[in-house]
């Protein structure tokens, strides 16, 4: 098991930008926790690469905010890169993520 410090992206109210366009906008916080599971898998995509997908569980410690935005959370900042978030449970103090591909939003 490690240790993460690490930011996670919550989705606000969509704005629109410009007439007929809708965008989320990202607010990141910072969060500690532990990352209890790591695996990894490459499938055959359309495109010339591969894609990877991970399957990390990390626990954080939760504080009002992130319980507040439960439905929000779309990403974890991990290794330099965004990771989806697929699935969330809650067991008070702590909030187990699990996590999926890369994060194209």
């Amino acid at each position: 098991m490690s240790k993460f410090y690490g930011k996670i992206g919550f989705s606000t109210p969509m704005k629109e930008t410009s007439p007929g366009v809708w965008e989320d906008s990202i607010v990141e916080k910072n969060y500690y926790g532990d990352m209890v599971k790591k695996t990894r898998k490459w499938t055959s995509g359309e495109g010339l690469n591969d894609n990877i997908t991970i399957s990390n569980t990390l626990e954080i410690v939760a504080d009002e905010y992130i319980v507040e935005n439960l439905t929000n959370v779309r990403y974890v900042v991990w290794l330099g890169v965004k990771w989806s978030v697929s699935d969330v449970s809650f067991e008070f103090p702590r909030m187990t993520l699990s996590l999926g591909g890369v994060y194209n939003g």
